[in-house]
């Protein structure tokens, strides 16, 4: 029996699309999100097309299966092989191999191999957390034809290393999750929260001068999966929204105003929330500059990455009294050094890169990768494509 590679196209690079500017960041978690999943079985719904509307950045994946010389009844043909799907996560594969084997029951699934050992022959598909450098170069075979980052952010993802291989994420797995942190921080800054709780009878009672987000402008720096969803909940509140993204493409939620002056949208909003991605063009896109140009009293959220806003300069924006207040979900770098001045501020309110948790989120990142997986076999586009020329 002669194997040989079966003649066709190779991967094209994933195209710029509507959507692509800005990928779903804050996700992070990777490694916790896998983590989350386990404990019992938890069996896969069907992901419809209805739950893969938001995510609109896609690319054509010409599927190049293995085709194998061998005979029958009619003579010599070549019959189609397809390879195994590998799954590397560190700690996490044998746990994870069991949740893929049970969602995709037509695919053979093997962990590549940490100690060393053995790969998977002609392994096509490559499910991964950047778990370690060494891990991934050898499990990042020539055999492997496409690379999926189990995980909404590929920042710290070593994007050097895939070559011509297409590369997807699950972008859009914690969107939601995120969206309703967003929503939950702007009202603890418009509500006085957890200023307001009380342990013992106030000096005075029903007598308060709150806020809230009526009538408020917000301000999206990023308007991919993560902007989109903060949008449509701010726009329930009956928020005026305002949005800046990277390309001019027109955005499908109604009601949102896209600027394409960064300094013009920060100079009329109350709450900035930064949801964009990590690149060398976004470092510090949060800077001195256009913190002084930011309405005075502004609250400042970060849900995308830590190297994205300047954090001496924030801190003096916050000392000289010019923003009200910054909600850091994200920090650089993570964890923040034991006595860092940001955890004793009272200005500055810090979470540990959680506002990605959810019930479903680990759910969802699966899902997307399953889904992934009918759509290569099917040659059809595939959903949460990196553009590894743009980082994101």
């Amino acid at each position: 029996m002669v194997v040989r590679p079966e003649p066709g196209p190779r991967h094209p690079s994933p195209p710029s699309t509507a959507g692509g500017d800005e990928t779903v960041v804050g996700g992070g978690g990777g490694m916790a999100v896998v983590g989350a999943v386990f404990g019992a079985p938890l069996p896969l719904q069907p992901t419809t097309a209805a739950t893969m509307a938001t995510d609109t950045t896609q690319a054509r994946a010409t599927v190049r299966d293995t085709a194998v010389e061998t005979s029958g009844p009619s003579g010599r043909y070549l019959a189609r092989v397809r390879g195994p799907v590998m799954v590397n996560v560190g700690g996490f594969g044998d746990q994870l191999l069991g949740f893929m084997q049970h969602a995709m029951p037509g695919e053979e699934v093997v962990v590549a191999a940490l100690d060393g050992g053995p790969l998977a022959a002609g392994g096509e598909i490559l499910a991964t957390l950047p778990v370690d450098a060494t891990s991934l170069e050898r499990a990042l075979t020539p055999s492997v034809r496409w690379v999926h980052v189990l995980g909404a952010g590929v920042d710290r993802f070593p994007l050097e290393a895939v070559g011509d291989r297409m590369l997807t994420c699950s972008r859009g797995a914690s969107s939601v999750a995120i969206a309703e942190f967003v929503l939950a921080v702007m009202l603890a800054f418009e509500k006085h929260l957890p200023e307001s709780w009380v342990d013992a009878p106030p000096p005075q009672w029903n007598i308060a001068s709150l806020g809230g987000l009526r009538g408020r402008t917000l301000g999206i720096i990023g308007l991919g999966a993560i902007g989109t969803e903060i949008a449509k909940r701010a726009l329930a509140f009956d928020m005026v929204v305002v949005a800046v993204r990277r390309t001019s493409t027109p955005t499908p939620t109604e009601g949102v105003h896209v600027t394409g002056s960064l300094n013009h949208l920060l100079g009329q909003s109350d709450h900035v929330v930064v949801a964009a991605p990590a690149t060398p063009e976004t470092y510090h896109l949060i800077d001195a500059t256009t913190l002084a140009a930011m309405k005075g009293g502004a609250h400042l959220v970060n849900v995308g990455r830590g190297s994205l806003v300047d954090q001496p300069a924030l801190l003096a924006a916050l000392d000289d009294g010019h923003l009200g207040m910054a909600s850091l979900d994200v920090v650089d770098p993570e964890p923040l050094p034991a006595g860092h001045p940001f955890f004793s501020h009272p200005k500055v309110r810090i979470s540990p890169h959680i506002s990605w948790s959810s019930p479903d989120t680990a759910r969802r990142t699966h899902e997307l990768f399953v889904e992934n997986v009918r759509r290569y076999r099917a040659g059809a586009p595939l959903h949460g494509v990196v553009d590894i020329a743009a980082g994101y």
